[in-house]
């Protein structure tokens, strides 16, 4: 088995546009079953939209504009990763959090590009692992959890291939503390962080209230000109959410809201 420890830079921006964010940045360690680093990948790309690198983006990554301007765009770069990573015979994904893969398939998508190798792909997100073995519930950046193994970090943050270097850092130090049953693989979701959120505290207020919670109750009471729900996958995702958050809740005695 190879652990191939992936990072993605992409122009994020601070300012709001219907144009989408693209990667610009690919970066891979493969590391064998000894967690020895055998190979690695670094390729930068030149994005369809804001091709100009605007300064947030230059100063957060110190990338030239001059190497994106030069760069292969994605369809080329991706083919390439690919090939790249099948020259393992097995192999599983490491991350740093959800998003790199998803940011991979968007831009899979938005060129047209067959999505079946990354929906099919084994990921294992290190950030939760991280969380779970230090026993914490707040994030925490690759560069706080080597200063708090006491791992000096090397390389620049915000390249994708000296963050892969540091990840890997992380990851050989906990190796032996990770549960890879909790590997994953890629899934559509259409509620953002904060509508999940939106979904439990809703359940804890009307519980404190000592008031069954039901999904009407949500709608009327919590979601009106919180949320926008015309996406029935939406719906779908926040109910399936709610039944499980109902589950796991403490059965109590409580009234029925009446009308």
């Amino acid at each position: 088995m190879d652990y191939i420890i992936l990072d993605i830079e992409f122009n994020g921006r601070k300012f709001a546009s219907d144009l989408p964010m693209e990667v610009i940045e690919i970066g891979a360690v493969r590391l064998n079953a000894s967690l020895e680093a055998v190979d690695e990948f670094s390729f930068l790309i030149k994005p369809v939209y804001f091709s100009k690198l605007n300064s947030f983006i230059k100063k957060k990554t110190g990338i030239p504009q001059e190497e994106i301007d030069q760069a292969d765009g994605f369809r080329k770069v991706i083919g390439d990763f690919i090939a790249w990573l099948n020259r393992s015979e097995q192999l599983l994904l490491i991350t740093w959090g959800g998003e790199d893969l998803k940011r991979i398939v968007f831009d899979t998508r938005m060129h047209k590009l067959d999505d079946a190798y990354w929906m099919a792909a084994n990921y294992f997100d290190l950030l939760k692992g991280y969380i779970r073995y230090k026993n914490v519930n707040n994030d925490v950046s690759v560069e706080g959890a080597l200063l708090d193994l006491n791992i000096e970090a090397e390389g620049s943050a915000h390249r994708a291939l000296d963050d892969a270097r540091m990840t890997a850092e992380v990851f050989r130090a906990i190796y032996g503390h990770l549960d890879f049953d909790r590997k994953q693989q890629y899934i559509d979701v259409y509620a953002n962080a904060k509508e999940r959120r939106l979904v439990k505290t809703a359940i804890k207020a009307i519980t404190s209230q000592k008031v069954v919670p039901t999904w009407e109750l949500l709608m009327e009471h919590y979601f009106t000109d919180k949320m926008t729900l015309t996406d029935p996958r939406k719906i779908d995702e926040l109910q399936t959410l709610f039944a499980a958050e109902m589950a796991k809740a403490k059965t109590i005695p409580i009234q029925t809201p009446t009308q």
